[in-house]
């Protein structure tokens, strides 16, 4: 089962003068990834390397940020997928300290800094989520949203109209049991629409 990080970790490595600082941290996908990343440009503005790696909803991308080719980024991808991880950023920022350390010495560089901010990381399990949206006469608006509630639905959108129509995600594994719920107490008054 894939797992996500309960919150942002940082490592902080000085190899032959240069500081690397890694993060790893939960993201929703890339647009929000390269929005860490270009808030990092702005936190380290003396900074010769921002590298990132990112693993989220089944996209991959790592960026090198001017280091040799597969020496940062890549590295970086290959500790999140040995972790079993997705919805993670790695980034790390590079302080070059005037010693090359050579693409051998880069990988590792790079590598352990994602490694070392994965040992403080707290892990939970991502919980696949379905889509679903219903209509019901407006008396029983009520007895949805608490149905809901009880369920810990994310409430998406609600429309009145002839009716009222709810659109809402629930977890894979809860989904079946709150259908039946809801087709219950609805009385048959209760219409599943397409999600």
């Amino acid at each position: 089962m894939p797992l996500t990080l309960a919150g942002p970790v940082h490592s902080d490595l000085t190899i032959k003068k240069s500081r690397f600082i890694g993060c790893v941290q939960a993201v929703a996908g890339r647009s929000e990834a390269q929005a860490i990343v270009a808030q990092l440009r702005i936190e380290h503005p003396g900074a010769a390397h921002v590298c990132w790696a990112l693993l989220a909803g089944g996209q991959s991308a790592a960026n090198d940020d001017g280091e040799p080719s597969g020496t940062a980024g890549r590295p970086m991808l290959e500790v999140l997928r040995r972790q079993d991880l997705d919805g993670v950023l790695a980034t790390v920022v590079r302080y070059f300290g005037g010693v090359k350390l050579g693409a051998g010495g880069l990988v590792r560089a790079y590598t352990d800094a994602v490694a070392q901010a994965l040992l403080g990381a707290g892990k939970i399990p991502i919980r696949q989520r379905v889509a679903l949206r219903c209509a019901v006469p407006y008396a029983m608006e009520g007895m949805v949203r608490r149905e809901l509630e009880k369920a810990q639905a994310v409430l998406d959108g609600v429309t009145h109209g002839d009716a009222v129509q709810f659109a809402f995600t629930v977890v894979e594994g809860d989904a079946a049991a709150l259908v039946a719920r809801l087709n219950k107490a609805g009385q048959g008054q209760l219409a599943w629409l397409e999600a």
